[in-house]
């Protein structure tokens, strides 16, 4: 009508049959909780109008690999935690006039979306063997294994109309026939069956961030199971206890006010005892989490065993204020408790704040802001912002921004380096010991709360560092034995094998100055280089023990003149 094109060329686009090409974006499930913190950035920084109809082009620090391995660690720790309290029982139970119906409704969703190896799916007890139960999943069969089943035994399969009963509270599992269990397809055999497991959805929830210490960027961040379920991104937005994984933080203020991996503390029963307003005297008697004292302990050993006791010695020594001011400056944006609870992780904090401050560790003693954008650009290809200056050569001009990194030290590369190590003892020797499985240089800390609401798993490579956190969004415990190294690390170590497969093995960067002694464990000073009791110690410089534990522990004159003279004789 316009007269922009001819009577022939319309008749001509109109028989053209149109082909619809969709946007695949298969990843985008994976990285639903980093995409969508991308996506709140954007409309706080732009506005809806620009979010939506701007044509924004926007680059993230995602590492695609990366953020795939963290929701799938994410997700398999959360199942395999949940299976450890036991099987709640099934879905419900189908009449027998509902299941064609059922099936019939499954039948058309896989035509759609067919299963593969690996899937979670709904399938219908149909009943058991010897070694098996029988199930039904569409139009298949398939069956799950009765030994695959042990943290839901004893299982016994009963009529339809009794009531099912699971096994999280003890005693026997009662599943009735129509039953729909929730399965896992684990492969398809020569006959055509599936070869199944038992899955239930997790009650608890997890989070891994993933970060670069060198510039900051976000490489991976998971806020919990599934966001679908869930838009509460618990990396940034869940403010938890972090337990024993606030120590290494306190233990390098400490090494900045004097103290030594050397140094010995004596982990010995106290009690602190306070007076209320009203008059009532109330005390407080912290322990161990293994309940022992443990006597003269080095400092290194404190943090590597993780010993509450001694952490609050350490604390009360060099000052509340002190340790509060300095883990502040480590980046931690949360309210500090200020008093010695702080030791036992007494200030709640987002895994977001704990990763931050540990890659001025992996950083040595530099900090950089995170960041999970690197660029946005508009339709045009116009750059309005971006973290690489070669992008504004002439600088930003109006309307376009520098994200600026700003690395700032905030500690020595001397204290940065001895907490690292030191953590590296609590990986080989500690509590956490399964990231030895990585097989490369690690450095790292558990977390778990006294009432073990909360597990924190904390580690880092040279080139990567990652939180691990496991807990329930209504604060509840995890069960018995659910530590930080039990609940957490798994998670860790499953995303970091995954994570670093492609960087090389490193060693952590030794400062120049550094100095290494033979040291006596007993004593924390020096010893002789042929004692099969010593080891090797790192100091920093100016700060190694000047005395021998052999002259220490020879008796002098005046010692003999506490003997009795009778014993001379």
């Amino acid at each position: 009508d316009e007269g922009y094109i001819t009577e022939a060329q319309a008749a001509e686009a109109l028989d053209t049959p149109l082909s619809i090409k969709p946007r695949v974006n298969s990843f985008i499930a994976d990285a639903a909780y980093f995409t969508e913190q991308v996506r709140r950035y954007l409309e706080d920084t732009y506005g809806k109008e620009v979010l939506y109809t701007g044509g924004l082009q926007v680059h993230t620090t995602m590492n695609l690999k990366m953020q795939q391995a963290a929701q799938k660690a994410v997700r398999d720790n959360l199942r395999e935690h949940d299976k450890r309290l036991g099987y709640r029982g099934p879905l419900r139970v189908l009449a027998q006039s509902e299941e064609e119906a059922f099936f019939s409704e499954q039948v058309k969703g896989f035509e759609e979306s067919p299963l593969s190896e690996g899937d979670v799916t709904e399938g219908v007890l149909t009943g058991n063997t010897a070694e098996a139960l029988s199930i039904r999943i569409g139009n298949d069969k398939g069956s799950i294994p009765l030994k695959s089943l042990t943290w839901a035994s004893p299982i016994r399969v009963v009529s339809r109309d009794t009531p099912p009963k699971g096994n999280s509270a003890g005693g026997t599992t009662l599943l009735p026939r129509g039953s729909v269990l929730q399965v896992s397809i684990q492969k398809r055999l020569d006959s055509g069956e599936y070869l199944l497991g038992l899955e239930q959805d997790p009650e608890a929830q997890g989070a891994i961030v993933a970060l670069e210490p060198h510039t900051g960027q976000v490489k991976a961040m998971v806020g919990g199971y599934d966001f679908s379920q869930s838009q509460f991104n618990r990396v940034l937005q869940a403010r938890r206890l972090p337990g024993s994984a606030i120590k290494p933080l306190i233990y390098a203020a400490a090494l900045d006010k004097g103290y030594t991996p050397a140094s010995i503390i004596f982990d010995t029963p106290i009690i602190y005892k306070e007076t209320s307003e009203t008059g009532e005297e109330t005390s407080w008697k912290p322990k161990n989490y293994t309940e022992k004292f443990y006597g003269a302990v080095t400092m290194r050993d404190a943090l590597t065993h993780s010993h509450n006791v001694i952490t609050i010695k350490i604390l009360e020594d060099i000052g509340v204020g002190y340790a509060a001011n300095y883990i502040g400056k480590l980046g931690i944006q949360s309210p500090i408790t200020r008093d010695l609870t702080l030791a036992l992780g007494s200030s709640a904090l987002t895994p977001f704040e704990l990763a931050s401050a540990y890659t001025v560790f992996a950083n040595g003693g530099v900090r950089v802001k995170p960041t999970y954008i690197t660029q946005v650009a508009d339709r045009q290809g116009h750059i309005l912002e971006s973290i690489d200056p070669a992008d504004f050569p002439e600088g930003p001009q109006e309307g376009q921004r520098l994200i600026r990194q700003s690395p700032e030290r905030v500690i020595s590369p001397e204290t940065a380096y001895l907490i690292t190590n030191m953590m590296e003892s609590v990986v080989q020797k500690g509590t956490g010991w399964r990231a030895k499985a990585l097989g490369r240089p690690v450095a790292g800390k558990t977390g778990t709360t006294n009432d073990l609401k909360d597990a924190w798993f904390v580690g880092f490579v040279p080139q990567l560092v990652a939180v691990s956190w496991v807990g329930y969004d209504q604060e509840r415990p995890l069960g018995d034995k659910e530590t930080g190294s039990r609940a957490a690390s798994p998670a860790w170590v499953s995303f970091m094998q995954e994570a670093v497969s492609t960087l090389p093995p490193r060693d952590f960067a030794i400062p120049d100055d550094m100095e290494f002694r033979p040291v006596d464990p007993q004593t924390g000073l020096l010893a002789i280089e042929d004692n099969p009791d010593s080891y090797i110690e790192v100091f920093a410089p100016g700060t190694a023990p000047n005395r021998y534990a052999l002259d220490e522990k020879k008796p002098s004159a005046k010692d003999f003149f506490k003997l009795d003279l009778e014993d001379l004789r």
